[in-house]
């Protein structure tokens, strides 16, 4: 069956350059009141026409596009970060003023202002900048919602393979939706990897393109496998369905890769991925910053908590439980009880109600918790305790979720990657879907989160997180 796909890397939607004549016009026209009209940058002794400057914004709404064009800036726009989008239109707007520049000093318009056509390269830039904050934000919102959403198929579920899946469940803003994988490993083909379905064999490609709808393929087969990956490419070669091969340097257990240009010649880069002394010792004061504040100021409330618990029901007010945290190193997590005393010994005779898969046990209404319980679980007032766990070195505000020693002894080993990093009070997962993940998703997104830490990365999850907890998102 033939697609009408396209072969080309994918474009920018056709409404962006109008969209930027627009906003380059615009800027032009506020350039001008500001200058001859609100006067606000300096008095001008005489007064101009619009019309003086239209062939001057005509001139910009020309050459601004064109040399984005030149520049790549209306492709590859699929997953492109807003600062590489400002890079460029910083680029165009800078070539647009020296040639308009020369222009006038080549032409000598009777009426020109030089201070004037740089202010409005100064507007251009900053509307440009927020027409891509706009377009981006609009385009992140319609794809979660499955508008414009490229159907994928994976070839290969290896490392690679996971890699990819990590990647796109950790960002739906990328518009991939995953509807399978292949792989001749009938263990892998015909299993599960969370919400991921195995489909077959690669000799099922084809079925697959044709049943699924598949935009594109993605294949991550290690190189050795050639004759795998040609016969790939021309099946989709035959369907004119997009392929992209992922390479295979990404097997490298928890290494980063960087591409360089030297001097066209492309040059790779391999280093571990691991948190650096720099980044280990930022992340740490910031945790020792908080988890004070979360105790000192939190404490009218701990005790209001404190209370409420005692007179819900018998027991201890704090849960004390053995939990596996950086390297395999065991220490014991505080929370407030949320359940009655002895609920753990209770577990063996619940195993029929678990909804969760993998090594997890979760129950929703858990017959164990106590009134007061189930309000701290959903708003997930619980966990505030572990704030000294954050003061003593034993978590981090942010990381994977610290498992019990029992639900590690079942990890398969690429599970076992998400202990390289101190646990977390909160994680990547938390905050995109918690409970309703599967196991297999819990640990995709903590990879991608080890793979792609940033001090930003950080701040943006505790920052999701607050609405996340107290509006009891998934939880349970």
């Amino acid at each position: 069956m033939k697609r009408n796909g396209r072969r080309n890397k994918e474009a920018a939607p056709w409404w962006v350059i109008p969209l930027d004549m627009a906003m380059i016009g615009l800027a032009m026209l506020l350039a001008y009141l500001s200058r001859y009209r609100l006067q606000w940058f300096k008095d001008v002794v005489y007064d101009a026409p619009l019309l003086a400057y239209l062939p001057f914004a005509g001139i910009f709404i020309a050459i601004i596009p064109f040399m984005l064009a030149l520049d790549r800036g209306y492709r590859d726009w699929r997953g492109r970060p807003w600062l590489d989008h400002v890079y460029r239109i910083m680029n165009a707007v800078a070539k647009a003023l020296v040639l308009v520049l020369a222009l006038a000093f080549v032409f000598r318009p009777l009426i020109y202002s030089r201070l004037l056509i740089l202010e409005a390269g100064a507007v251009m830039f900053l509307l440009l900048s927020l027409d891509r904050v706009c377009v981006l934000a609009l385009q992140s919102r319609l794809r979660r919602r499955g508008i414009g959403v490229k159907r994928v198929i994976i070839v290969g579920a290896g490392e690679v393979g996971r890699r990819v899946m990590r990647t796109i469940v950790a960002r739906p803003d990328l518009g991939y939706e995953i509807v399978g994988y292949i792989d001749d490993n009938p263990e892998k083909g015909k299993g599960e990897l969370g919400r991921f379905k195995g489909r077959g064999s690669i000799d099922d490609l084809a079925r697959v393109i044709d049943s699924e709808n598949v935009d594109e393929v993605l294949v991550t087969l290690p190189w050795n496998q050639q004759r795998r990956i040609l016969s790939v490419l021309r099946e989709c070669e035959r369907r004119n369905v997009i392929a992209r091969i992922v390479p295979d340097f990404f097997q490298l257990s928890l290494r980063q890769v960087e591409i360089r240009d030297l001097g066209g010649v492309p040059m790779i880069n391999v280093y571990e991925i691991a948190f650096g002394r720099t980044a280990l010792l930022f992340k740490r004061v910031v945790d020792v910053v908080v988890a004070f504040l979360g105790l000192t100021l939190g404490a009218p409330l701990w005790g209001l908590i404190a209370l409420a618990i005692k007179l819900d029901s018998p027991g201890p007010i704090l849960f004390r439980q053995e939990r596996v945290g950086s390297h395999g190193r065991r220490f014991y997590i505080c929370k407030f009880r949320s359940m009655r005393q002895g609920a753990e010994r209770e577990m063996d005779r619940l195993q029929e109600l678990n909804e969760a898969d993998g090594p997890l046990f979760k129950i929703h209404d858990d017959p164990r918790l106590t009134r007061v319980g189930a309000f701290l679980r959903r708003t997930s007032l619980d966990e505030f305790p572990q704030f000294w766990n954050v003061l003593r070195g034993d978590m981090s505000l942010v990381g994977p979720r610290p498992p019990i020693p029992a639900e590690v002894e079942e990890y398969q080993p690429w599970h076992r990657k998400r202990l390289v990093v101190p646990g977390g009070m909160t994680g990547l997962w938390q905050v995109s879907g918690r409970s309703e993940l599967t196991f297999d998703e819990m640990v995709l997104l903590d990879l991608y989160y080890i793979e792609n830490w940033s001090p930003w990365l950080d701040l943006t999850i505790l920052l999701r997180t607050i609405p996340k907890a107290f509006l009891g998102e998934g939880a349970y």
